[in-house]
C-alpha cells in the first residue's frame, strides 16, 4: 500500500486499487503524466484505509485481488452514504457474461476494458472528471433480476452505468477486431512471402540472377531477401579457394608466399 504523494490541491486525487505491482505501477505513470496525484492501494481493504484517510475524486479498481476484490470494495462503497457519490471504474476483461452481470451487480460507474490503450484511459479519465462531479448523483438504480448458466445475479444499478458498460463491451470487440485484422494481414504477408520461395523459380544459368514476377532479374540475394527473413553472411568455399588461387598463379607465376594458406 502506497499513500502517494502529499497532498496537493491543485491536482485531482485519484486512488488506484490494483494488486499487480507492474500495473499498478504502469498506471500510476500513466496519470501522473497528466499531472493527476495518485495513491496505491493493493486490495479492497487496504482502499478503505486509504479512503479513511483522504477522499479521492475518481476510484480505479482491478477486479480480481486477494483479500477483497473489486466487485466486493465497490459494492461496500456503493452501500456507504458518504462514499457512494464517489466514481468507480471497475477494469475488467468483459470476456464472459458473467463479467458483465457481476460489474452491473456491483454498482459501478464505469468501466475499462482490459488491456487498455493508455492514450484511451487517459482521455476516458479526463472526461469522468470534467463532466462529472464527485457530488452528482450516478443517477436512479432499479433492481433486476438475471438469470443465466443456472445462476442468478441481482443488479442494482441504473441506466447511465449500463450505458457505459455496453459502449465498453463494444470498443472491446472493435478493438479485439482490429488486432484480428492486423494479424490476418500479417499471416497474408507471410504466406505471400512463403510463396515465392516454393514452386519452379526461374534462374539464370550462367549469371545465376533470378526472374521475379515482374519478369525483372536480381540477383539471388536481393530476391531472396525480398521474400524471406533470410539475411546473407558472404564466404568462400573450398572448391572456388582453389579456383582463386589457381587464377592467382596464372596471373602472378611467382610462388605464393609461404604463411599463405586456404
Amino acid at each position: 500500500m502506497s499513500h502517494g504523494r502529499q497532498p496537493d490541491a491543485a491536482r485531482p486525487y485519484i486512488l488506484i486499487v490494483e494488486d499487480s505491482l507492474t500495473q499498478a505501477a504502469l498506471l500510476r505513470d500513466i496519470l501522473e503524466s497528466a499531472h493527476y496525484e495518485v495513491a496505491l492501494a493493493s486490495n479492497g481493504v487496504d482502499a478503505l484505509d486509504l479512503l479513511a484517510l483522504r477522499r479521492p475524486a475518481l476510484i480505479i479498481s482491478d477486479v480480481t485481488m486477494p483479500v477483497m476484490d473489486g466487485y466486493a470494495l465497490c459494492k461496500r462503497l456503493k452501500a456507504s452514504v458518504e462514499l457512494r457519490t464517489i466514481p468507480f471504474m471497475l477494469l475488467t476483461v468483459l470476456n464472459q457474461p458473467q463479467d458483465i452481470f457481476e460489474g452491473l451487480g456491483s454498482g459501478a460507474d464505469f468501466y475499462s476494458v482490459k488491456p487498455y490503450q493508455a492514450d484511451a484511459l487517459l482521455e476516458r479519465v479526463n472526461t469522468i472528471l470534467r463532466e462529472r462531479p464527485e457530488s452528482e448523483p450516478a443517477g436512479a438504480s432499479a433492481r433486476l433480476e438475471v438469470a443465466y448458466g443456472g445462476q442468478r445475479y441481482v443488479l442494482n444499478t441504473g441506466r447511465n452505468q449500463i450505458l457505459d458498460l455496453l459502449l465498453t463491451t463494444f470498443e472491446g470487440i472493435m478493438r479485439q477486431k482490429n488486432q484480428l485484422v492486423e494479424i490476418n494481414q500479417q499471416l497474408s504477408e507471410a504466406l505471400r512471402a512463403n510463396q515465392a520461395l516454393r514452386g519452379l523459380i526461374p534462374i539464370c544459368g550462367y549469371c545465376k540472377k533470378i526472374r521475379d514476377d515482374r519478369g525483372y532479374w536480381e540477383q539471388v540475394e536481393s530476391f531472396i531477401a525480398k521474400n524471406s527473413n533470410a539475411q546473407f553472411t558472404h564466404g568462400i568455399c573450398p572448391e572456388c579457394s582453389v579456383k582463386m588461387v589457381n587464377e592467382i598463379e596464372l596471373l602472378n607465376p611467382e610462388p605464393a608466399p609461404e604463411d599463405f594458406q586456404l
